[in-house]
C-alpha cells in the first residue's frame, strides 16, 4: 500500500519529475515526428510523439512509486499510466505535451507540460511547466505559488505587463480576434495549458479559451488553479467565477490579470453571437 497523497507532498514529489519531462520535452523538440494515434479523427487530439511517452514516464514513474494507489487520468498510453487503479480517492491527471500537433510539432506557440491532483472533483494542486520559455508554475489551493524561471524561483502574480499579448486557442474565430485587435490587443495562438496561466507570463495580460467542441477539458483546467492562486481572474464566458469542479460544463476559460482585460475580452467573445 502507498503513502496517503497531500497536496503540499504532490508538489514536492513532482515538481523535480515535471522539471525532466520538460527537459525531455525540450531536448527531443525538432527531433521526433508525429506518429498519430488511431481512432482520433481530429489531427489535433491524434499527434504522438516520442516525445509525449517519454515525458509522461518521467512524470508517473516517481508518482508510482510513492502513491501506487492513487488514479491516473494521463494523456498518452504507456507502460506506468496502466499501473495505476482505476478508480481512488485521488485522482492525478496528466498532459506530458499539451498542443503536440500545433504548437510542439509545428512551433506555432508555447506549449505545455501538465500534472495536477484532484481531491473530491476539484484541484488541490497543480504544476505547469512552458519548456521552450523555461518557466515552471505550482500552486496548492490555499496560497502557496511560485514561479520558477530557469534557476530563480519566484513568487507568481498576475499583471505587470507593458504589453498587451493575450494568448488564445487555436483557430480562434476571426471576430473574435478582430475584436480583440480592436481592443489594443495582440492575440497570440498557445496550447490550452499556456493559456491557463497567461497572466504569469511577462508581457502577458490574458488568455482565452474556447474549448472546440463541447466541454473546456479536465487538463484544460490544470492551470487554472495556478492563476487564481497568483491573484488572476479565472472566470466563465459571463464574467462569474470558472467553477472548480473539474467535470463542470463549460465551451470558455477568461484568464485575466485585471478588470480591464477580462472585459476586453468579453467584449471579444460577443462577436460569437
Amino acid at each position: 500500500m502507498g503513502s496517503i497523497v497531500t497536496p503540499g507532498d504532490f508538489v514536492e514529489l513532482l515538481y523535480p519529475a515535471l522539471r525532466q519531462a520538460a527537459a525531455i520535452a525540450r531536448a527531443l523538440e525538432g527531433r521526433v515526428s508525429n506518429r498519430p494515434k488511431s481512432g482520433e479523427r481530429r489531427p489535433a487530439k491524434a499527434a504522438l510523439t516520442i516525445a509525449d511517452t517519454a515525458a509522461q514516464e518521467a512524470l508517473l514513474v516517481p508518482l508510482f512509486e510513492r502513491f501506487p494507489d492513487v488514479s491516473v487520468e494521463a494523456e498518452e498510453d504507456t507502460a506506468t499510466a496502466s499501473r495505476f487503479p482505476r478508480e481512488a480517492a485521488a485522482r492525478v491527471v496528466v498532459d506530458p505535451i499539451d498542443g503536440t500537433l500545433h504548437f510542439y510539432l509545428l512551433r506555432e506557440g508555447p506549449y505545455a507540460v501538465l500534472a495536477g491532483l484532484a481531491l473530491h472533483g476539484r484541484y488541490e494542486a497543480a504544476l505547469v511547466a512552458l519548456p521552450r520559455e523555461e518557466l515552471f508554475f505550482e500552486a496548492v489551493r490555499g496560497g502557496r505559488r511560485a514561479r520558477r524561471a530557469r534557476r530563480r524561483r519566484a513568487a507568481a502574480r498576475a499583471g505587470g505587463a507593458r504589453r498587451r499579448p493575450v494568448l488564445v486557442s487555436y483557430g480562434l474565430p476571426e471576430a473574435v480576434s478582430a475584436r480583440l485587435s480592436a481592443r489594443g490587443l495582440e492575440p497570440v495562438p498557445a496550447s490550452g495549458g499556456a493559456i491557463a496561466v497567461a497572466p504569469l507570463l511577462p508581457g502577458v495580460v490574458a488568455g482565452l479559451r474556447l474549448a472546440a467542441p463541447g466541454s473546456i477539458s479536465v487538463r484544460g483546467r490544470i492551470g487554472a488553479l495556478v492563476a487564481r492562486e497568483a491573484g488572476a481572474l479565472v472566470c466563465r464566458e459571463d464574467g462569474e467565477p470558472f467553477p472548480e469542479a473539474i467535470e463542470a460544463e463549460e465551451g470558455a476559460l477568461l484568464v485575466a490579470a485585471d478588470e480591464r482585460a477580462l472585459a476586453d475580452l468579453r467584449f471579444a467573445l460577443a462577436a460569437r453571437a
